[in-house]
């Protein structure tokens, strides 16, 4: 383990999802010793890895949180970051559907808040002009808030451009090392010590960027600000050909009991229903219900009533970091050299890298000197959005080799030259599941029944290592 050396790590951030990815690249910017920790075998395995993909503009987060300010510069942060590094972003625009006289008369409040959010350019449209815009939506709506600028996102690209581009400025990645205990330091010049299941660490600062375990993490540094909820939200992918059925992000008017289901398309191409919002007292339970996926056929049908006939590919879910308060949890702790990064939701990938800066600040309060910044190593992410070039579409790279011309997964047009890429990367996937996410190999109709096969020779022939980082 590189942090058993006798020289500490300056910061260890725990968590390599979407936000901790982003705190290491932001980190990587100084002459620091970073580490990036998680119990998981690859990055973006929790929370990060199952979410509606939203880039959200932050028009209806509740004014004045700090959840408001970093969504609203996290998406101006992240659409810019996006074009630089070929992360696929759609700018579709949202809808928010009134379907009932009370849910119309919400919507010039809806405006107005959006307003506080520094979003003015919202309108509200007639049932006449939703129907132009949306001409399968289903009958009653009376209307709709226009939101510009909601854009939908390839969140698996996201949270692996953030940890290569780390990994590639200096940042050691140590997978598969789950914390098990804290010593922090007695005194401010001494390091905290880390018991990992890989071995020791030490550290000057601490990061805990968690998700579902946030809080107890903070219990190992005897920091009880607040106890996570997971929140699991289930979602129904459809097929590709449902696609023309919906051409911009369909969200409901909220309600006293939440935000409601929404329909949106995806950068692959599909339409997702969903998510569901169940409390549970298990952090592990990712799995569907019979009743929870009934529910969200019938809510998406009555939306767009065509979905209805459309195949539904995969459904999965994801749970959430709930925490009884509508805003995110981060704290600095200056006499532990400590941050926690708590609390964050549904939106942490929008605000992700103005959550990155914010934590900058943060671990500034607790003493850390970062000095001046130097150049991040640049990157690019495979572009894996359907509106975009695919490899097996390049004529000249198919003639130079013959890789991205011999499609493997056929469903979602992936190509032996992509996995090739994948698994020799700087953050290569340790499995199947890692692969998908970096080629959306085995994502298609038939989830991989006919491709894993191939997948797996192509792993066991390219991929020996991957995942040992």
């Amino acid at each position: 383990m590189p942090g058993a050396a006798a020289e500490a790590y300056d910061v260890v951030v725990v968590g390599a999802g979407v936000v901790g990815c982003a705190i290491a690249r932001a980190l990587a910017r100084h002459r620091l010793r970073v580490a990036l920790v998680d119990a998981a075998d690859d990055v973006g395995e929790g929370t990060s890895k199952a979410n509606t993909a939203i880039l959200h503009t932050g028009f209806d987060a509740a004014p004045g949180t700090l959840e408001a300010g970093l969504v609203r510069a996290g998406h101006r942060l992240l659409t810019a970051y996006a074009a630089e590094t070929g992360i696929a972003v759609e700018p579709l625009g949202a809808l928010l559907v009134a379907w009932d006289e009370e849910q119309r008369a919400a919507l010039p409040g809806l405006a107005a808040k959006a307003a506080r959010n520094g979003h003015h350019a919202t309108r509200i449209v007639g049932a006449d002009e939703l129907r132009r815009r949306e001409p399968h939506l289903g009958p009653g709506a009376l209307g709709a808030l226009a939101v510009p600028g909601e854009s939908i996102v390839c969140p698996w690209s996201t949270t692996l451009a953030y940890a290569t581009q780390a990994v590639l400025s200096g940042v050691d990645l140590l997978l598969g090392c789950r914390v098990t205990d804290v010593a922090p330091g007695s005194r401010a010049d001494a390091p905290h010590r880390l018991a990992t299941t890989r071995g020791p660490l030490t550290a000057r600062f601490l990061v805990n960027a968690c998700g579902l375990h946030a809080d107890g993490f903070d219990a190992l540094l005897g920091v009880r600000d607040f106890t996570v909820t997971p929140r699991r939200g289930q979602l129904l992918v459809l097929d590709t050909y449902a696609r023309p059925l919906v051409r911009h992000i369909l969200l409901p008017v909220p309600g006293p009991l939440g935000k409601g289901v929404l329909v949106t398309p995806t950068v692959y191409g599909n339409v997702l229903v969903g998510p569901t919002a169940e409390d549970l007292d298990d952090r592990t339970a990712t799995g569907t219900t019979a009743e929870g996926l009934a529910g969200l056929r019938e809510q998406g049908a009555r939306i767009v009533p065509a979905l209805a006939e459309e195949e539904v590919t995969a459904a999965y879910a994801g749970l959430r970091a709930a925490t009884g308060r509508e805003d995110y949890r981060c704290a600095a702790h200056p006499g532990l050299r400590y941050v926690t990064v708590g609390g964050i939701r549904s939106t942490g990938l929008s605000a992700s890298l103005a959550l990155a800066e914010h934590v900058l600040g943060l671990l500034a309060e607790c003493g850390l000197r970062t000095g001046p910044e130097r150049p991040l190593a640049p990157v690019r992410v495979p572009h894996l959005g359907e509106a975009f070039p695919r490899p097996h579409r390049d004529a000249a790279a198919v003639a130079r080799d013959p890789g991205p011309g011999t499609v493997v997964c056929h469903c979602e047009h992936v190509t032996r030259g992509e996995v090739r890429a994948a698994l020799a990367s700087p953050v290569p996937p340790a499995g199947l599941a890692g692969l998908r996410r970096r080629t959306r190999a085995g994502a298609g109709r038939c989830q991989g029944g006919h491709c894993r096969p191939t997948l797996r020779a192509l792993l066991e022939e390219y991929g020996k290592g991957a995942g040992a980082r």
